[in-house]
């Protein structure tokens, strides 16, 4: 029988990775800010938005649903999607919890919302580092 190395950590440390790998794609990010400008959307509204084929966006989609980021409703004939927001609150609090562990407690800040962050649009370059917003 085959033994997993993720039962040697903890269950969030196992459920924060899970999360990040669910947002490991450009694609999914781009779907999250998608869904938090909007109350719901369908697979063909995301579609109409991203320069992603259907069969794409519904994958990715799937993916997002598996790490529980994202809900899937049956409307009639199609599938409403939207955030998830006690999971993303969640996602973000350990996210957030993981970075803090390194900052001392006067520099720490109130964690911002998903809403803030999927919106806020700032960037990642590898030769630049990360670039933060003012707020955080």
């Amino acid at each position: 029988m085959a033994y997993s190395k993720k039962d040697e950590f903890s269950q969030v440390d196992v459920q924060v990775a899970g999360f990040a790998k669910s947002m490991a794609h450009p694609a999914r990010i781009a779907i999250l800010k998608l869904l938090a400008e909007k109350t719901t959307s369908t697979c063909g509204e995301i579609v109409d938005r991203l320069p992603l084929s259907q069969a794409s966006v519904s994958r990715h989609l799937d993916e997002l649903k598996i790490a529980g980021l994202v809900i899937g409703k049956p409307e009639g004939t199609k599938i409403c999607y939207s955030v998830h927001q006690e999971n993303c609150k969640k996602a973000m609090d350990f996210f957030g919890a993981v970075f803090r562990l390194s900052k001392p407690e006067s520099d720490r800040v109130d964690t911002p919302s998903i809403a803030d962050v999927l919106m806020s649009g700032h960037k990642y370059r590898a030769n630049e580092g990360v670039s933060y917003s003012k707020r955080w």
